[in-house]
Formats: structure tokens, sequence, C-alpha cells
């Protein structure tokens, strides 16, 4: 399995449960925060594909801090990872270069390739945590997402399961 930490010395880390719809901020092995999530419209399993519905499991870290967005504040998450990406190569998803793209990203703590059969664009938000509704994203209340947004850094582990 993938390291959680993407930093040695990485203070922060979130957890999310997809079954539970919660997401924990947890920092020097403590739990600080726990906030309700809402997910994507589909949200049973892995996601798979752009489009599924679906909120991806595993190891991703924050990618990208957007304060402009139109879901209040968007933390971007590292998605697909080289595992999504190895799923998606054998499955015919996407081809061999849009693989090595992706590692190479992923491997260099940036932003992988959003643009892939694969989707992208996953990250946690604000405009609400009541029900399931985004593409794929985890949703907070704006409140909640405000606090996260101050707590957390580009390359903050998130840690996604079901």
């Amino acid at each position: 399995m993938e390291d959680v930490n993407t930093q040695e010395d990485s203070r922060a880390v979130i957890k999310i449960y997809k079954s539970d719809r919660k997401l924990e901020l947890w920092e020097r092995n403590h739990c600080i925060h726990k906030f309700r999530v809402g997910l994507g419209f589909s949200p049973e399993g892995n996601k798979i594909r752009e489009g599924d519905g679906r909120t991806p499991e595993g190891q991703y870290y924050i990618c990208t801090k957007n304060q402009q967005s139109r879901f209040t504040l968007f933390l971007g998450l590292s998605y697909p990872n080289i595992k999504d990406a190895d799923r998606g190569l054998k499955h015919g998803l996407i081809n061999e270069e849009e693989y090595n793209k992706i590692k190479k990203a992923i491997e260099q703590k940036k932003r992988p390739d959003w643009s892939t059969q694969l989707g992208g664009k996953i990250g946690i938000h604000g405009k609400g945590s009541l029900f399931d509704w985004t593409a794929g994203c985890i949703s907070l209340d704006d409140k909640d997402i405000k606090t996260l947004w101050t707590c957390v850094e580009l390359g903050t582990p998130v840690v996604i399961s079901e």
C-alpha cells in the first residue's frame, strides 16, 4: 500500500469514511475535527470512470486549492492515483501515454491529468452535506469547508475508505 504521508513531517491527515458519511481531520495522531459529508450521486463502490457518480477510494493528497470555486472553497485531490491509472490502463480506459503522465505527476506530488476517461476534478468542497449530490467529490457544509481550508496545505494526505 502507498505511504499515507506525502511529507516526512506532515502534521495533518484527512480520513474520509464513505459508509459513515464522515470526514475526520487528524493532527499528530489526534482527531481535531469531524464533519458530515455528502458524496457522489452514486456513492457505492470505487470510482472507475468519468461520469459514474462515484467517490474514489484510496490514498490521495491535496494537489490544488481554489478559493474562487463555485462550491465555496475547493481542495483538489490527486485522483487518479497510480492504482487508479493501473486499473484504467488494464481495462483500456487510458493509454500508455496517459498512464505515464499520471504516474509522473503523482511521483512529483503534482496534480494528475484530470481530462482522461478516468475522470478528474475530484475534491473536497462546500455547498452542503445533507445528501449525495456531487459528481464524485466530497461535499461539506460551508462552515466546515472554511474550517478545513485553514487547517490543510498542499500535499496533505487524504485517505478515502468505504
